[in-house]
């Protein structure tokens, strides 16, 4: 079973946000890293860029598959994990501790549209 974890929001696309204050962690859930395989890279917006719910803000290729990353919340792109540019394979050894991108949240109330943890497993169940 894949591992899901507390306090986190998911979303369909199998992304998650962690949310510290007005800022979320966006990156994708053990799940999505094990249905990809091996990702060989990540393709992420610049600093500044607006990501928007819903709508993609790049892409995590492995080698049996490259998904569009879909964000879970709106707002601003404030930081970009860097150290995937290096070692993208960092998403398969821990997806929760290496986020993709940090964002300052534009709508917090965004986040009622996403998924506990619970809920998230029993979606990943289906």
């Amino acid at each position: 079973m894949a591992k899901v974890i507390e306090g986190l929001y998911y979303s369909e696309s199998h992304e998650y946000v962690r949310v510290e204050g007005n800022t979320g962690y966006i990156g994708i859930s053990d799940y999505a890293q094990n249905a990809l395989g091996n990702v060989v890279y990540v393709d992420m917006p610049e600093v500044d860029d607006e990501v928007e719910a819903g709508s993609e803000f790049g892409a995590v290729e492995s080698v049996k598959a490259a998904s569009d990353l879909i964000a879970p919340v709106s707002g601003m792109v404030v930081e970009v994990n860097e150290a995937l540019d290096d070692q993208p394979e960092l998403v398969n050894q821990d997806p929760y501790e290496n986020w993709i991108i940090k964002v300052e949240l534009s709508d917090k109330a965004e986040l009622n549209n996403l998924m506990d943890a619970q809920a998230y497993e029993a979606f990943c169940a289906k």
